[in-house]
C-alpha cells in the first residue's frame, strides 16, 4: 500500500511520522514545494527505523507528483496555517488556490485514491476538493472531527482524572467556533459522562473544545500539528487496514440530517472504499438547531468560495 502526504510542514511531517511508526502503508511520500524540505524530513524519519523498528519506507519530493503515481490514500495538508487574530476563513482565497492545484495533480496521479484534506478553512476546503477532483463524495473527506473530538476527550479526562482511553464521545457540525459537541453521547467506560461531571463544568468543556484550536494558536503563534497529524493518520490506518471504524468526518450531505449540499462533521463508518455509510443519529430539537446553525456558517463560507 502507498500512501502520500501533501505538505511537509508540521502537520503533515508529523502524519507521515505516525503513518510510518504504525507501519500503516509499505511507502509513504511526503511531497512539498519548497526545496529539500521534503527529501529531508522523509530522510529523518526513515533514519529512525532502525530505532523504533519500523519497515515503512519514506520518500521526499520537491513538487513531483509522479513520485506520487498510484498512491492509495492522499493526505492534503497544504496551505497557510493561522497565525494569532486570525480566523479559519482568513485563509479562504489562498488556500483555496493550493488546495485545487494540489487535487488537480492527485487526481492525474493517483485517480482511484481516496482524498483527506486537512487545509484550513476544513469544511470548505473539502468543498473545494470534492469539486475539483470529480469524485464520489464518499472518497473526498475532510479531517476535523476526530480532532475535535480528541480535545473534547482530552479536556474530559483531565477534569475527570481518569485515562483518555475510557471516554467515547461524537462531535458533528463545522470544524470552527459552532461545532455540536453532543454531550448526551458521551461516555466514560460506558457511562454517561452527564453522571460523572456537573453541568457547568461540562458546558464549560464544550465551549474550550469549540475554540481549541485558537487556544493553541495564542499560545505557539501558529496551528497545532501533533494531534492534527495524528487524527489524519489514523483515517488513513482506518482505510488502508479496511477497519470500517466510525469517526466523525467532513463529508458533503445530501439529506442526511434533512441537510442537503453542505460539507459537515458527521459520523461515518470508515474503510477501503472510504466513507462506507453515513450514520445519521436522532438529535433532539436542541441538538438539531445547533447543527443547523453551524450549517448556516459553513454556507456562508461556502458562498464566500464560490465568489472568489
Amino acid at each position: 500500500m502507498k500512501v502520500t502526504v501533501v505538505g511537509a510542514g508540521n502537520v503533515g511531517a508529523t502524519c507521515a511520522d505516525v503513518l510510518a511508526y504504525r507501519e500503516v502503508a509499505n511507502e509513504v511520500v511526503l511531497l512539498d514545494i519548497k526545496e529539500g524540505v521534503a527529501e529531508g524530513k522523509s530522510l529523518d524519519i526513515w533514519q529512525k527505523a532502525p530505532i523504533n523498528l519500523y519497515d515503512t519506507r519514506t520518500l521526499g519530493s520537491t513538487n513531483d507528483y509522479t513520485k506520487t503515481a498510484g498512491s492509495d490514500v492522499v493526505v492534503i495538508t497544504s496551505g497557510l496555517p493561522r497565525k494569532p487574530g486570525m480566523s479559519r476563513d482568513d485563509l479562504i482565497s489562498t488556500n483555496a488556490k493550493i488546495v485545487n492545484s494540489v487535487t488537480e495533480n492527485v487526481v492525474k496521479h493517483s485517480p482511484d485514491a481516496i482524498i483527506i484534506i486537512v487545509s484550513n478553512p476544513l469544511d470548505v476546503m473539502t468543498y473545494a476538493a470534492h469539486i475539483k477532483s470529480g469524485l464520489p463524495r464518499t472518497k473526498v473527506i475532510g479531517m476535523a472531527g476526530i480532532l475535535d473530538t480528541a480535545r473534547y476527550r482530552a479536556f474530559l479526562a483531565e477534569a475527570l482524572d481518569v485515562s483518555p482511553k475510557d471516554i467515547q464521545a461524537v462531535l458533528m457540525g463545522g470544524h470552527g467556533d459552532t461545532m455540536v459537541p453532543l454531550p448526551r453521547y458521551t461516555t466514560v467506560g460506558g457511562i454517561p459522562v452527564t453522571e460523572l461531571i456537573d453541568a457547568d463544568k461540562l458546558e464549560a468543556i464544550v465551549q474550550r473544545t469549540k475554540t481549541g484550536g485558537g487556544e493553541l494558536v495564542k499560545l505557539m503563534g501558529t496551528s497545532a500539528w501533533y494531534a492534527p497529524g495524528s487524527a489524519a493518520a489514523q483515517m488513513v490506518e482506518a482505510i488502508v487496514k479496511d477497519q470500517r471504524r466510525v469517526f466523525p468526518v467532513c463529508v458533503k450531505l445530501e439529506g442526511e440530517y434533512g441537510i442537503d449540499d453542505a460539507y459537515l462533521g458527521v459520523p461515518v463508518i470508515l474503510g477501503k472504499n472510504g466513507i462506507e455509510k453515513v450514520i445519521e443519529l436522532q438529535l433532539n430539537d436542541s441538538e438539531k438547531e445547533l447543527l443547523e446553525t453551524s450549517r448556516g456558517h459553513v454556507k456562508a463560507v461556502m458562498e464566500v468560495l464560490n465568489k472568489l
